[in-house]
């Protein structure tokens, strides 16, 4: 794994929704090389595809720019060492909104 904790950029995810972002960077890192960011975006997405339904996207890599739309309550960028992610459910794909809705409700009823 890189050296150093992860650094969050921006978000608008739920705190636990967020370490299981960290958790799951940091266990791909421990699986695969850095270098091969494919296979750790992949291993992401799958993971946040089983967890939380379908629709996510993951980009991880070391120079890259975007700009995406997603669903409220699903969108992570963080920087491990000198590796980027960016983890997000895409707003475009038909009924994701209501569920996104749902993770704002439950952080709702905790606080």
């Amino acid at each position: 794994m890189l050296e150093g904790k992860a650094v969050v950029g921006e978000t608008d995810m739920l705190q636990a929704m967020q370490e299981e972002a960290l958790g799951l960077a940091a266990k791909a890192l421990d699986v695969f090389d850095a270098a091969e960011t494919i296979e750790i975006a992949r291993f992401i997405k799958k993971e946040f595809d089983k967890l939380y339904g379908q629709g996510w996207q993951c980009i991880v890599g070391r120079d890259f720019g975007s700009f995406v739309t997603h669903c409220h309550g699903c969108f992570i960028y963080f920087c491990i060492g000198s590796l980027s992610i960016l983890l997000f459910r895409g707003a475009a794909a038909g009924g994701l909104e209501a569920e996104a809705t749902r993770f704002v409700a439950l952080e709702t009823l905790k606080a």
